[in-house]
């Protein structure tokens, strides 16, 4: 899901997509159950419930991989998470674009260094920073 190839991404803001990944989010925890989502995640259950209040509370990527793999028909948190790192890094390739490029391309707010570490794995991701980094790399991708 979070690796899902955006199928239009000038027609999407960031906003939106972040807001797709939300409803996969809400529909697993409104299948499972808050309580067993949050016991299986560790997430609290104030911000589950926010969002099938169709609030947009804060995930990061970890988090949103965690609450996905609640969902049986998912692979396991892990297997998300690096299928989504996997994926950025070969959309970033096809697009021929550097962390440079990216964080031009992102008017500045995170720096490249920043935007590397957040895509290996050793800085925290938030969904709303993944859904905007995807979105721009999609958009610059001829692919």
């Amino acid at each position: 899901m979070l690796a899902d190839e955006i199928q239009d991404p000038e027609a999407l803001t960031p906003g939106e997509v972040r807001a797709e990944y939300e409803a996969a989010l809400a529909s697993v925890v409104e299948a499972a159950g808050v309580d067993a989502v949050a016991e299986a995640t560790g997430v609290e259950d104030t911000r589950l419930e926010e969002l099938l209040d169709g609030g947009s509370p804060e995930f990061t990527v970890e988090e949103a991989a965690a609450v996905l793999a609640v969902s049986d028909d998912r692979p396991d948190a892990e297997a998300l998470l690096l299928e989504v790192r996997d994926n950025l890094m070969l959309q970033m390739s096809s697009a021929v674009m550097d962390v440079d490029a990216l964080a031009s391309g992102l008017d500045g707010d995170l720096d490249p260094k920043e935007i590397q570490q957040k895509i290996e794995g050793r800085q925290p991701m938030t969904l709303a920073e993944y859904a905007r980094i995807y979105r721009h790399i999609a958009s610059e991708n001829p692919y």
